[in-house]
C-alpha cells in the first residue's frame, strides 16, 4: 500500500473527518470483482472519484452516506457508467448505409470469423502445406474471382486507397483520361482531382459537366496517355440533356490503342441481382466483362462487408498494383481479411446472402412485414408506455453514396415524448433516444420523431422498445 493511498484527505472542512481513507474503500468485497474485471489502478480511479463526489456534497452541507461499502458501491456505479468511445447503435434513420454509423453491418458468419482469427494466430501470410510465406489476400482473390470472373484481385483499405494506388502503380507521371462530368467528391471533401495528385498520375479532362462522347476521349488520346478512367457517379445524378460513353466502348478504345481501362464502380455491386432489388447500379462483373483491366469498389457499401477497397481485373493489372511499395501502406489485416472472406462466402449462395448479409435481408424485406413490425411496436409503446404513436409509411434510402435517387418503400413508428413532458420539443426527445443504452438514432421528420424499421434488424425490436421506455422514463423524471 502506498502512502498516498493509506492517506487521509486534506482537512479542509470539519465534516470532511467522516470521509473513510482510500485504502479502507479499496479493501471492500464489493470492488472485488470489479478489480479483477477492471484492473487495480482503473478501481483505484474511481474510488479517488467517489470520494471526491462526496466531499463536495459535504462542503454543500449535505449529507452523502460515507462509509466504506457505500463509497465501494458508488465507486462500482461510476464505473459501470463509463462507456466506450465506439457504441452499437440501433439505426432508425432510414438510411441504410449511414456512413456515421459505420455503413453495412456484417452477417454472424463475418462477426464469428473476425473473433475466430482475433483470439489467437493465424495463417495470415504463412502457407501450412507448403511451411513457407504465402500471400495474405490469396483467400479472398479466389473468392473474389469465383464470384466475378476475374484473374486475379487483391484488397486494400477502402476504395480512395484502391484508386490512389491503382492510379501510381499503372499511371504515375503519365495521363489519365476522365470525364469532366465524373469529377465527383466523396465523403469528407476528398476530390478526385487530389487522389490524382497524391498518386503522381496526370488528370486529363475530356467532354463537359453533362456530356462527353467517344470522340472525345479518342481526341484526347496521346503518347503520354496511360489510362482510361470511368468513375461511377455513385453519390449524385445528373439527368435531362445528357450523354456519356458506356464501360464497353471506353474498354474497346482502350484496347484498340493500347492503353489501360479501369472501372471504378465504387458502390461495390458484385454482378446483376446481388446485391437484391437493386437496378440501375454498374457491378464488378459487368465491368470485368467490358474488358476493363481493373476494377475498383469498396467493400462495405453493395457488397455488405468490411471497409476495404477492391481491386480486381487481370492478373497483370493486379500484379503492378501489388507490387507497389504503398501496397504496405494501404494493406489489411487479418480481421478485415477474415470478415471479407465470410462475407463473399456467403455470396456464393445468392438466397442464403439474401437471407444472412445484414444490408441484403434489409432489401430483401417487405414492406408490409415492415408495416406488420411497426403496428406491434407502436401498440406497445401506447399500451405499455403511454406514448402517442402511428405508424406511417415511409421512404428509407440506400446512403453511404450509393443509389442516390431510389427511395425505398418502408414503414415506421412516428412517437411524440410523454404527455407530462409537453415541453420538451422534438430534437430534445430525439437526443434523449440518442442518450439511451443501446442509443437509438431515428429521423427528425416534420416536426416529430420517426422511427424507421429498414435498418433495424427484427431481433433488435425488443432492445428498440426498452430504449423508447427508457427514454420516456427519463423524459418524466427528468433523470436518466
Amino acid at each position: 500500500m502506498s502512502s498516498a493511498e493509506g492517506a487521509r484527505p486534506v482537512v479542509s472542512h470539519p465534516a470532511f473527518r467522516r470521509l473513510p481513507p482510500v485504502h479502507e474503500v479499496l479493501q471492500q468485497p464489493e470492488l472485488a470483482g470489479v478489480r479483477a474485471a477492471r484492473g487495480r489502478a482503473t478501481v483505484l480511479r474511481t474510488v479517488r472519484a467517489a470520494l471526491a463526489e462526496a466531499r463536495e456534497l459535504l462542503a454543500r452541507g449535505e449529507a452523502p452516506p460515507v462509509d466504506p461499502s457505500s463509497l465501494a458501491r458508488r465507486a462500482t456505479s461510476l464505473l459501470m457508467a463509463e462507456r466506450p468511445s465506439l457504441r452499437p447503435v440501433i439505426n432508425a434513420s432510414g438510411v441504410l448505409l449511414h456512413t456515421g454509423l459505420g455503413r453495412a453491418p456484417l452477417a454472424e458468419e463475418a462477426v464469428r470469423a473476425v473473433a475466430a482469427v482475433a483470439r489467437g494466430y493465424c495463417n495470415l501470410e504463412f502457407d501450412l502445406a507448403r511451411n513457407e510465406r504465402g500471400q495474405r489476400t490469396a483467400g479472398v482473390a479466389e473468392l473474389l474471382a469465383r464470384l466475378t470472373g476475374a484473374e486475379a484481385a487483391t484488397v486494400v483499405n477502402n476504395n480512395a486507397g484502391a484508386t490512389v494506388l491503382s492510379l501510381r502503380a499503372l499511371a504515375s507521371g503519365r495521363e489519365v483520361i476522365v470525364s469532366r462530368g465524373q469529377l465527383v467528391e466523396i465523403g469528407g471533401s476528398f476530390r478526385l482531382p487530389e487522389i490524382f495528385e497524391v498518386s503522381g498520375a496526370k488528370l486529363r479532362e475530356v467532354g463537359t459537366t453533362n456530356r462527353t462522347r467517344l470522340s472525345d476521349y479518342e481526341r484526347a488520346i496521346g503518347p503520354d496517355t496511360a489510362a482510361l478512367l470511368r468513375v461511377h457517379t455513385s453519390n449524385y445524378r445528373i439527368v435531362g440533356f445528357t450523354e456519356d460513353v458506356p464501360i464497353a466502348g471506353l474498354c474497346a478504345l482502350a484496347r484498340e490503342r493500347g492503353i489501360q481501362a479501369i472501372d471504378d464502380v465504387g458502390s461495390g455491386a458484385l454482378r446483376p441481382g446481388q446485391p437484391p432489388h437493386i437496378s440501375g447500379e454498374p457491378t464488378i462483373a459487368e465491368g470485368l466483362a467490358a474488358g476493363a483491366d481493373l476494377v475498383l469498389a469498396s467493400g462495405d457499401k453493395l457488397l455488405g462487408g468490411p471497409q476495404c477497397g477492391l481491386i480486381i481485373g487481370s492478373h497483370e493489372a493486379v500484379t503492378r498494383v501489388e507490387r507497389d511499395p504503398l501496397m504496405r501502406a494501404l494493406r489489411v489485416d487479418k480481421l478485415t481479411l477474415a470478415a471479407l472472406e465470410a462475407t463473399l462466402r456467403l455470396a456464393l449462395d445468392p438466397d442464403l446472402a439474401s437471407r444472412r448479409i445484414p444490408l441484403w435481408a434489409f432489401l430483401s424485406a417487405s414492406a408490409d412485414s415492415l408495416g406488420a413490425r411497426s403496428a406491434t411496436l407502436a401498440e406497445r409503446f401506447r399500451s405499455e408506455l403511454a406514448l402517442d404513436a402511428t405508424v406511417e409509411a415511409t421512404h428509407a434510402f440506400l446512403g453511404g453514396g450509393s443509389v442516390p435517387a431510389e427511395a425505398l418503400p418502408s414503414s415506421g413508428v412516428r412517437v411524440a415524448p410523454p404527455c407530462s413532458a409537453a415541453n420538451l420539443n422534438e430534437g430534445e426527445w430525439a437526443a434523449l433516444l440518442r442518450s439511451g443504452d443501446p442509443p437509438v438514432v431515428p429521423r427528425v421528420h416534420r416536426g416529430s420523431v420517426l422511427i424507421d424499421l429498414r435498418a433495424v434488424p427484427e431481433s433488435n425490436d425488443v432492445h428498440l422498445f426498452e430504449a423508447v421506455r427508457r427514454a420516456a422514463d427519463w423524459a418524466r423524471t427528468g433523470s436518466p
